[in-house]
């Protein structure tokens, strides 16, 4: 693995990037369209088997890396593999596919829920911390959603984020765990902007992956590669790019 000095780095080196829950969905495409760039990609994958599927199923420079974003040990594990890294995005999720409005649903779902899409952000975001500080321009993309969108939630938002969100009480823990998501990705930028991070999230668009059970039968849900690229874009931003932003997939920006 090649390590880079201060100052030379450009998009046509070879960036290494680690892309978390990568072995499926958006995930793997974001994985694929890094290796297609020429980039070296860390695969991460909770489950070692899919990972190596993965792994196989992409051209280019691909390479597992287990990772359970619950957990410690393996995130700690991990790190210690990756001495250098120049594109972290945080894209490892889970959803619900409970209907019931907020009202009724359980704490238990939240904990799990937040745990995956919260907790797991700030644990791999921090223990990766030192391989980024190691890259001459180092970036964060954080795997959001239009349904964290507050406008959305009230009905001032319109086209796809309100196709992915909208005013309902449903899927409260999911739907707020992204949002503060989006709350940590702004404090991260704000809090690594003088260190030369770009730290952004990506509202991919209603995608026919796992996550979304109703997406996956729905017309208007898209391809995953599509929203995937709109997270390739963010973690190739020149220096001059955005940052604490929330961006849809084709780089519109986002309602809070």
């Amino acid at each position: 693995m090649r390590h880079r000095a201060p100052g030379t780095l450009d998009h046509m080196d070879n960036l290494i990037a680690l892309v978390t829950g990568a072995n499926k969905g958006i995930g793997k495409d974001i994985a694929r369209q890094l290796a297609a760039a020429g980039h070296t990609v860390y695969v991460g994958s909770r489950d070692a088997g899919r990972g190596r599927q993965a792994v196989a199923d992409i051209d280019g420079d691909a390479r597992l890396l287990v990772l359970d974003v619950t957990s410690a040990e393996g995130i700690a594990a991990a790190a210690e593999q990756v001495p250098l890294l120049d594109i972290l995005v945080n894209n490892a999720g889970i959803s619900s596919v409970d209907p019931r409005p907020v009202t009724e649903e359980h704490p238990d779902t939240f904990r799990r829920i937040y745990e995956t899409n919260v907790f797991g952000v700030v644990a791999v975001t921090n223990a990766f911390l030192p391989a980024l500080r190691r890259s001459a321009r180092p970036r964060i993309v954080n795997i959001s959603s239009g349904a964290a969108s507050l406008a959305a939630s009230t009905g001032q938002a319109e086209g796809i984020i309100a196709f992915a969100s909208g005013p309902t009480g449903a899927l409260g823990a999911y739907r707020s765990s992204k949002t503060a998501l989006n709350e940590l990705t702004v404090l991260y930028a704000n809090a690594l902007t003088d260190d030369g991070f770009k730290v952004n999230a990506l509202a991919p668009g209603a995608r026919r992956t796992d996550l979304n059970g109703p997406a996956r039968v729905s017309s208007r849900a898209g391809d995953p590669a599509e929203g995937a690229a709109g997270a390739v874009r963010l973690a190739l931003l020149p220096d001059d790019g955005p940052t604490g932003g929330f961006f849809s997939w084709d780089g519109t920006p986002v309602p809070w």
